[in-house]
This record gives structure tokens, sequence and C-alpha cells, in this order.
């Protein structure tokens, strides 16, 4: 199973959209998500360090730095994700088997389409989108 990472970003987001800045912490946060408060601010400093939040120092809370509908599942997953890949291929096979050899580049290039389609999806929802659903 893929790690949760991105839904959690996704419901901490649209709880800070859904709050006026300072009205929801991490605790509030983490209460929702049912998880670590920690785990809340570290994927916040991430969110932020992608452009999608700012925080000021002194002041509690964090906000949004444009608009839900121009904030699309797939930025926020390239900012928990960064550049990873969804699937990797093991790095050292046999080169003398003959599925080995192969291996590499037969998955190589599927594991890239199915990594492309999912992005894709992705590009076509907003954060917008989610909330919207969940009122």
């Amino acid at each position: 199973m893929i790690n949760s990472r991105l839904s959690v970003a996704i419901h901490t987001l649209s709880l800070i959209a859904s709050f006026p800045r300072g009205q929801i912490t991490s605790e509030a946060i983490a209460s929702s998500v049912n998880t670590n408060p920690v785990v809340i601010r570290r994927l916040i400093s991430q969110l932020k360090k992608a452009g999608i939040l700012t925080t000021q120092a002194g002041v509690p809370g964090a906000s949004l730095t444009k608009e839900t509908s121009e904030i699309s599942l797939l930025d926020i997953y390239k900012a928990i994700h960064g550049k990873d890949e969804l699937f990797a291929v093991h790095e050292n096979p046999n080169l003398n088997c003959p599925v080995g050899k192969k291996i590499q580049s037969t998955l190589g290039d599927t594991f890239y389409s199915v990594q492309k389609a999912m992005e894709n999806e992705l590009a076509k929802k907003s954060l917008k989108d989610v909330i919207e659903h969940l009122l």
C-alpha cells in the first residue's frame, strides 16, 4: 500500500482553508487526522517550502498562498513526495540472467506510464474540488 501522506496533506490543507488564520492549530489538525501534532508540523513545513502555505513568526497558524481552485492535487503530491517515483525498479539484477538483464527497462517503461497517468489525474482535481465534496 502506498503511504497516506498525500491524504493527510489534503486533509490538513482542507482544514486550514476552512478556518481563518490562527484559528486552527497543528494540535487541532492532528486531532482531526488522528495523528501526532509533530507529523502535522513537518507536513506544514513541506507545504510551506513548496509555496502552498505561508506562516509568520509569532503568529499562530498558517494560510494558503493561493485560492483552493489554483492548488491541484498534483501540486500537493509533489510538495509531499518531491521527485520520488511511485514505483522503483530494484537496482542490481543479475545481468547474466535472461530476466535480470531486461527487467529494469521492461518495468521502467510500465512504471513511468503508470506514474504519468496518476499525475495527470491528480492535475485534473483541485483542493477546491475536495473541499466541495467535504461540505
